[in-house]
Formats: structure tokens, sequence, C-alpha cells
């Protein structure tokens, strides 16, 4: 690469970032244009080209890479100090190309029109229309636990593969999309990560490689949020960025799958958002509603959190931080804490619908 073009694209780095920055203040042109133009177009080429191969192109592609950047860096450390203002040049215009790709492939969707818009729903909600919902929920999810021909005491685990959940998944989109054409979801590309271990070390579920358009589903996971992890990076894929609207799409789309047990999934998960943040507004009130869950459904809940307790370390907090900066860089002004707003939508979306 040459000089000049390498100051060039360094100096489009920060020209981006703040074009992205103006870009916030139009989210229905990015709606329009890119969400429901572009984008659908380059997701659905990308899960042609990649989603038939039986392995993660994504994984293989981001060894590679960080394979190239130790080469590099080993090659070139020497220049720190012999040529330190083209070596901030050289890295300047490699992150100015991935910062560029990212953005044209997925990340301009950080910027869309909010779910809570599009599906025409309140973003504010009281805490008795918190309880109400949740009540609501706990009566289905107990209903269903039995209608699955289990004892309330005891914890369902799925009668099916991982790649059985991956073919199931699509089935709720096929639903979902009847009634939210932009919610179709075709063709399928979803697979197990082959990283697995260090995702759940580093406290994450799965991913979504937008170089290749795969969803990626840390396998590692057994339990009833296999299914729900699986629509959420298909929400993914589909264009929604924002972790708590693909959350909240994820629930829809196991709501709506045809299959008891998937269903099951999407309705202790919306359960336990919506109970988690009943503890947060009023702990007496939380209390007073935990007993009148299925013993079955809190131990499905225990199992998820040893599971997750059992691979703790100081590189989560480290990796969470980083994830907390990054959601907060890509317009999701509460990081990390924006997901409590899939209580929102859940909240307003089920009011007036029956469950």
């Amino acid at each position: 690469m040459r000089k000049r073009t390498k100051v060039i694209l360094a100096l489009l780095l920060p020209v981006q970032y703040f074009s992205l920055l103006i870009l916030r203040n139009f989210p229905s042109f990015i709606e329009k244009y890119y969400s429901q133009g572009i984008y659908p177009l380059l997701s659905k080429i990308s899960r042609i080209v990649f989603g038939w191969i039986p392995f993660s192109v994504g994984d293989l592609l981001y060894l590679l890479l960080v394979l190239f950047f130790i080469r590099w860096l080993i090659k070139n450390i020497r220049r720190v100090r012999r040529e330190p203002v083209a070596f901030v040049v050289d890295i300047m215009a490699s992150l100015s190309i991935i910062y560029l790709v990212f953005n044209l492939m997925w990340g301009l969707n950080y910027l869309r029109t909010p779910l809570h818009e599009t599906l025409q729903l309140d973003r504010d909600y009281t805490t008795e229309e918190l309880v109400k919902t949740t009540q609501r929920l706990i009566a289905k999810s107990n209903e269903l636990h039995r209608q699955l021909g289990y004892p309330d005491s005891t914890k369902i685990d799925l009668p099916y593969t991982q790649k059985e959940i991956f073919e199931k998944s699509v089935n709720g989109y096929q639903n979902l999309e009847k009634e939210y054409p932009n919610l179709r979801y075709s063709p399928k590309s979803i697979k197990k990560s082959g990283w697995s271990l260090g995702l759940t070390y580093m406290g994450y579920s799965g991913y979504y490689n937008p170089l290749t358009g795969e969803a990626q589903v840390n396998n590692l996971i057994k339990t009833y949020k296999f299914p729900v992890v699986s629509c959420h990076e298909q929400a993914h894929q589909i264009g929604y960025a924002a972790e708590n609207e693909a959350n909240f799409i994820a629930t829809l789309a196991t709501l709506h799958n045809d299959d008891p047990y998937i269903q099951y999934t999407g309705y202790i998960f919306a359960l336990r958002y919506c109970v988690n943040e009943i503890a947060r507004r009023d702990m007496d009130t939380y209390h007073e509603i935990l007993p009148s869950i299925n013993y079955g459904i809190l131990e499905s809940y225990r199992e998820m959190r040893e599971f997750w307790e059992s691979y703790e370390n100081p590189f989560e907090d480290v990796s969470k931080l980083f994830w907390d900066q990054f959601l907060k860089a890509n317009n999701q002004s509460k990081g990390i804490m924006s997901y409590s707003y899939m209580v929102a939508l859940v909240v307003n979306y089920f009011e007036d619908r029956p469950l």
C-alpha cells in the first residue's frame, strides 16, 4: 500500500466516525435506504455464499486475521522507535478499512429507527403494568410446563440436538413474517462456534459475523437458552443490531414457533427478564410472586446461572467492559444496561395481545 494511500485512509478514520455521529440524527433515512434497502441484499448474499458450508467460515477468518496481525506486529514492532508516525499511520489505515467494511456490511443497523417505533409501541411502562404482564407470563409458563407432561418441580430438558434446534428455529420466523414481513429470515446460516470455550470465558452466548453473515452460537450452552440464543443471532442476521431488540425478536420467534418446547423456552426467557426487572423496582413484590413460578422453571434459571458462574474469570470483566463501551459508541447510550429495554418491548407488546 502506498504511503499516500495509507495517509488518506488514516485520515478517513475520524471522518467516518464523525459522519456516523451525524447519521445518528437520521434514523428514518438509515431504516429506509440501508436497513430495509441495501442491507437485506448484502445479508442474503452472504448467507447464500457461506450458509451451506458445514463449519464456521467466520471463525476461520478471524483466526487468520489474528495470525496475520501477530505476524505483522512481529515484523514491524521495531518501527515503533524508528518510524513511530509511519507505524501509527499503518495501524490507523488498517482500522479505517475494517471500520468501513464493518459499517457497510452491518454496523449502520445500529443507527436504524428504534424497534418500538416501527412496531408502534410505547417505550415507557408502569410497575403495575410490569407486574400484570409478569403474572400473565407466569401463568402461561406454568401451564405450558404442565402441558409438556412434566411435574411442577421437574426441570425440562429439551429433547433435541443442537442441530435440530437450528432447523426448528426457522419455523418461528416463517410464522412471524406473516405479521411482520420485515422479519423474514431466509436462507438459514447458523452454526456452532469453534470458539465456544473462549466465548464462554468472555461471558457470551454467541455472536454474529458481519463479514460472512453467519450466526455463531456457543455450543457449550445446553440449557433452555439455546433456542433463544439461536433466534437472537438470527435477528442480528436480518439487521437488528441492538442487543435488546434482538432479544425481543428472539422472544417473538420462539413464541411463534409451532414446537411447544421451543415456545416454552421463549416464555421462560421473557419471564426471567420481567421478574428481574420487578426485583430492581420492588423487592417486596418480587418475593411475593416468586413462589408462584413452578420450581422446575426456577431450576432452569439456576442451571443457567451456575453454568456462567463456573466459568467466571477476570478476563470476563474486561471483555464486558469493552462490549459496554462498544455498545455506547454504537448508539446504545446505556451500554449493557440498555438490555432492560427488552422488558419495555415485552410489556407494551403483550398489553393488548394474548399470550
